[in-house]
Formats: structure tokens, sequence, C-alpha cells
């Protein structure tokens, strides 16, 4: 009966409430909201859809990741969302950042490196026009035309 019950990525499971404070790791698959301070790892299992809330008034000393999560607290330590990293106004985030897409709220604090998540990076040369890829090149852009 309980044992079968399906987790749920869209809803909180678990909540960290404010006053809280944890030192160790946490483990999570679901949802999990976090109005606390937790001094360790924030983890979601590998696999499985899950969602991470931070309030504004939370703190995380350490690592974070999820498949989603909602950032409007304080995040110290490296971050990798595998699906979508929302930074909301009081989001503050210190450490590198490594997300799928992200969406970037007016007032958000980062300071650390960006990198996707994508399966490749595009090259540059592909992404320029043939004017810029031939002065990159050095070659005359008008070369051959008209001839």
């Amino acid at each position: 009966m309980f044992g079968n019950r399906k987790v749920n990525a869209g809803t909180i499971d678990c909540l960290i409430g404010a006053g809280t404070a944890i030192r160790g790791d946490v483990r999570f698959k679901g949802g999990l909201r976090i109005d606390g301070e937790v001094c360790g790892n924030v983890i979601a299992e590998d696999g499985e859809p899950s969602m991470l809330v931070l309030s504004e008034n939370a703190r995380i000393e350490g690592q974070v990741r999820a498949s989603h999560l909602v950032v409007n607290g304080t995040i110290v330590g490296p971050v990798q969302a595998d699906e979508l990293l929302e930074l909301q106004p009081k989001a503050q985030v210190s450490g590198e950042i490594r997300y799928r897409a992200i969406e970037m709220h007016h007032g958000a604090v980062l300071d650390g490196a960006l990198a996707h998540l994508g399966s490749e990076r595009p090259r540059l040369d592909v992404a320029l026009g043939n004017e810029h890829a031939a002065a990159a090149t050095g070659a005359d852009a008008d070369a051959g035309v008209g001839a």
C-alpha cells in the first residue's frame, strides 16, 4: 500500500523547516523544500525525477544536485541542475553552476562559472556568417563572387 507510492517530482515530499540546521549530507528523491540550513551535500537520487526548492531564508554549504532546482536562498558550493535551474530574485549562488536550462530573475546573484550540460557544444566557426568566417580565416569574403 505505502511502498508502491509513485514519487512525483512536481510535489514536495519533505520539508526542512525554518530554524532547522542539519550537519551532514542529505539524499532525497521526489520533492524537497528547504527553509532552514544544511551544512553538507544535498543530492537527489540519480536517474529519478526530483525537485529541490530553497526559500529565501534557506542556506546550503555543500554540493547541490537535482533535476529541477528552484533557488531563492543561498548556496555556497557547486550546483548541478540536470533539467532546469530557476534562480529567483533573492538567489545567491557561489560556486560552479552546471545546468541544462536556466531561468534567472532580476536580482539573482551568481559568483562562479556557468557550464551547460548539453551533449555537444557548437563550434564557433559553424555559427559564423560567410563574411565573419572569411574574416576569421583571413580570406576575402568577396573572392569567387561574380567571377
